[in-house]
């Protein structure tokens, strides 16, 4: 199944997409990794899943990603004694620590953490920032407000505490089961929720290891203010839109959306722009013009993917979802402003060895137009740098890896292939001209750019770069 686009899909599955034929038609339709959302479902349901993925991976010839995106901390108040009370503007209203159940007049909230955290004139966001209250007075067990928007609110809504990094993991003790399930069946991916500073990642990587590549979801302002450590130390990045526009005003959201993609193309990290795409479509069997150009914006920036959350997961139109998301793609890249725009965004090459090839690799591939490109990789170290250069030709990452080919599949340009080991430059210029032509990407008399690194099999050892002309 070759692509015909750069830019990646990333499909949640679901209510509305775990059958047998609903994951293969996903895949068929566009749907290079899908999204194994934890915050949902039981885990016999991902195993399930996840089963039935690798079954069709097998099926249709291409290694498919899969990402488990973890919950975690959720912050909500309590139960309220008649399920719901209003407040209204102006009034007084008191969240403390003691477990009864709330009134009009104060309610339940058992994070003490949150109250470890706060100062006086601090803003706290209820149920998705419909509510918003003033901090007058606090102590460590409670908190005096005053409501500056009000309304209704009911048992359970979340709290959001904007501009404070809170005195908390990102790995709760569901997260930690999860994570512990999630990689004994083989993920890929982890996407780390909650992330607010670089000693999250640290921590998930103690857990994690080298058993998966980590994602760090960026929803949290405080993480902003930490962007370019936290790009360093995560594999890939994600832009999760949704808690970001909570704790943000709406004009903010774009602005930081670009800055996040830039920041992440800079450092050759994979980055995801998520969170109501085609929001519409969970209903609709077509997206408003809006969001169509909303997943164009994010292709025209140089994402590497873009995701679908319920669209995909429990919407009324799944695969037309992926469908028309796979159209825009293909169309934006046929724009030549397209180009043009990844051309001067492009951010020099690192002083290194690895990032002199494959920034040599993008030039060559300017000027001699190959069918394709060739990175040998073992790590996936080779076919990342590769990607972050956003050459014209395709990428084609030859590895021995499987578990390296599919978390490749999330990476912007690049045709993850399972390969052999190769023992000399001989055997890899052979064996790169007859996958480019069995995947279709090349044909006899074609030229191929071709790099890799001496001595083979060698993690980050990129210092080799070879044209060759496929025999014909």
């Amino acid at each position: 199944m070759k692509r015909e686009r750069s830019a990646r899909i990333l499909a949640t599955l679901g209510p509305a997409s775990s059958t047998r034929e609903q994951i293969r038609a996903l895949a068929e339709a566009g749907a290079d990794v899908f999204r194994l959302n934890f915050s949902h479902g039981s885990h016999e349901d991902h195993a399930e899943r996840y089963r039935l993925i690798r079954e069709i991976e097998v099926e249709i010839g291409r290694p498919i990603g899969v990402l488990m995106d973890l919950q975690g901390p959720k912050l909500r108040v309590g139960r309220f004694a008649e399920g719901k009370v209003t407040l209204a503007p102006g009034a007084r209203f008191r969240l403390d620590l003691d477990p009864e159940a709330g009134d009009a007049s104060r309610a339940n909230l058992p994070h003490p953490e949150i109250f470890a955290a706060l100062e006086t004139g601090t803003e706290l966001l209820l149920d998705d920032g419909k509510l918003r209250l003033r901090v007058d007075a606090f102590g460590s067990d409670f908190a005096d407000t005053t409501v500056l928007v009000g309304g209704p609110l009911s048992d359970r809504k979340g709290v959001n505490v904007p501009g404070v990094v809170l005195p908390i993991s990102p790995l709760t003790a569901k997260d930690r089961a999860d994570l512990d399930f999630g990689l004994s069946l083989g993920v890929d991916w982890v996407a780390l929720s909650f992330v607010q500073r670089p000693d999250d990642l640290r921590e998930a990587r103690e857990l994690i290891g080298d058993r998966a590549w980590i994602m760090a979801k960026l929803e949290k302002p405080a993480a902003i203010d930490e962007l370019e450590p936290i790009v360093a130390l995560a594999d890939g990045i994600m832009v999760a839109r949704g808690d970001l526009g909570v704790e943000l005003p709406p004009q903010q959201v774009p602005v930081l959306q670009r800055r996040i993609v830039r920041a992440a193309r800079a450092a050759g990290k994979p980055v995801v722009v998520a969170t109501q795409m085609l929001e519409s479509m969970i209903t609709a069997p077509v997206p408003t013009r809006a969001e169509a150009s909303d997943v164009a914006t994010a292709i025209y920036d140089g994402a590497d993917a873009v995701m679908l959350s319920a669209e995909s997961a429990s919407g009324q139109y799944p695969i037309e979802a992926v469908s028309i998301m796979h159209s825009i793609i293909c169309e934006v890249e046929r724009d030549p402003a397209w180009r043009a725009g990844l051309e001067a965004s492009h951010t020099p090459a690192a002083a290194n060895t690895p990032d002199a090839i494959c920034c040599a690799l993008r030039r060559v591939a300017g000027l001699l137009e190959p069918a394709a490109t060739v990175a040998y990789t073992s790590s996936g170290f080779s076919a990342l740098r590769a990607s972050r250069e956003r050459p014209q030709a395709p990428i084609l990452a030859l590895t021995p890896q499987a578990t390296t080919a599919r978390r490749l599949a999330l990476a912007w340009g690049v045709h993850p292939v399972p390969f052999e080991e190769v023992h000399d430059v001989v055997e890899m210029v052979d064996h790169a001209g007859r996958s480019a032509v069995s995947h279709g990407f090349a044909g006899p008399g074609d030229v191929l750019v071709v790099i890799g690194g001496l001595p083979f099999g060698k993690s980050g050892s990129t210092n080799l770069l070879h044209v060759a002309r496929i025999p014909g």
